[in-house]
């Protein structure tokens, strides 16, 4: 049985004046399998000050990791600064995945000053630099960005993310209005289908589609993707939102 789990990370954070979130927010997944629970992630959006993290962890159950461990982790730095209707300005960029044998140990450093990225990948000591823009971000402040952004049915919203050695501009499809059932209740939801091209934390075999709750938090209450076998779902089921 191989597959990829995903960090669950599609936490779409942030500010148009209309929308708003709270900070902290921590959001409590169950990782699921051709119906099976197969583990649990985490997201989390934190306030240290001068800075704001966002922060995306995933880790397969005992029976799992018996022969495929998960233990995910990415980390998402912004300065404090109000910019663009968002929090911050993005800092720093680290992702350290361990599926199975599938590794990556990656870390992007952001000087908007400058207009760079330096990319450094720790498992081979590569570092490179590319130009980016003012308004680039990196692919989980992305998601909790358009968290705040006009959601259309039949309409997609353009960001634009640095990541893989490469600056583009993601499109987040919005599909559909849906009343969907979970363990935390019954919600009415936004359906979006992010096309995002990262390495690492969307790693997938199909596309991605998030139901967002149809009000001011967009709380994202469920996640699913298709991987090599069935589909990995992630269904909230806790934290302080």
């Amino acid at each position: 049985m191989k597959f990829k789990f995903l960090i669950f990370v599609f936490a779409i954070y942030i500010s148009a004046d209309a929308l708003a979130f709270d900070i902290p927010e921590k959001l409590h997944y169950d990782l699921t399998w051709a119906g099976i629970k197969a583990g649990e992630s985490i997201l989390e959006a934190k306030d240290n000050g001068t800075q704001i993290q966002f922060i995306s962890k995933a880790n397969s159950a005992k029976w799992v990791s018996i022969f495929y461990k998960v233990d995910d982790t990415v980390v998402s730095t912004l300065k404090k600064e109000r910019s663009q209707n968002f929090v911050g300005i993005p800092q720093n960029y680290r992702i350290k995945l361990r599926e199975g044998k599938y590794r990556r140990d990656k870390e992007i450093v952001f000087d908007h000053t400058a207009k760079k990225a330096k990319y450094i990948n720790h498992l081979n000591n590569e570092t490179t630099s590319y130009d980016i823009n003012d308004s680039t971000l990196d692919p989980l402040s992305c998601l909790y960005y358009a968290r705040r952004l006009p959601l259309e049915v039949g309409k997609s919203v353009f960001i634009e993310v640095f990541d893989n050695k490469k600056l583009y501009k993601v499109e987040i499809q919005v599909l559909n209005k849906e009343t969907i059932e979970t363990p935390l209740g019954t919600f009415k939801t936004i359906l979006i289908k992010p096309l995002i091209k990262s390495e690492g934390i969307f790693y997938r075999k199909g596309d991605i589609l998030i139901w967002l709750t149809d009000d001011e938090k967009r709380t994202p209450v469920l996640l699913k993707t298709k991987v090599q076998l069935g589909s990995v779902k992630a269904v909230l089921v806790g934290g302080k939102h």
